[in-house]
């Protein structure tokens, strides 16, 4: 399943909306992809998570505002992160098959306990 550190990093460094929306891309993905609950789907739905949250903080910003510099850190955060939310999902995609439900409830079990 996923290590510690893993679960840590979702606590941590997620806030409990971002927590929710982590989650519920995780149950999307494998219920409707049949994504294999494991590191890379960890990772998979934490760069997604990511990819809202600048989505958000850049619709939030408005146009225009702090210029052409912060525009640019948004433009290359989200080229990046969305790169790695395609490399997660090809991994994803060769492992790729129905999920038994135990392991798709361990696994958001296991980030939700504390």
């Amino acid at each position: 399943m996923l290590t510690h550190r893993l679960k840590e990093r979702f606590l941590t460094e997620l806030t409990p909306a971002e927590q929710a929306f982590f989650l519920r891309k995780a149950l999307e993905a494998m219920d409707q992809r049949g994504y294999e609950p494991s590191e890379d789907l960890f990772h998979y739905c934490f760069f997604l998570t990511l990819k809202e949250r600048l989505r958000l903080l850049q619709s939030g910003a408005g146009a225009g505002a702090g210029g052409g510099y912060l525009r640019l850190l948004f433009v290359e955060g989200m080229r990046e992160t969305e790169e790695a939310v395609g490399l997660y999902e090809e991994r994803l995609a060769r492992e790729q098959g129905p999920v038994p439900r135990e392991a798709g409830k361990r696994f958001i079990a296991y980030l939700t306990e504390t």
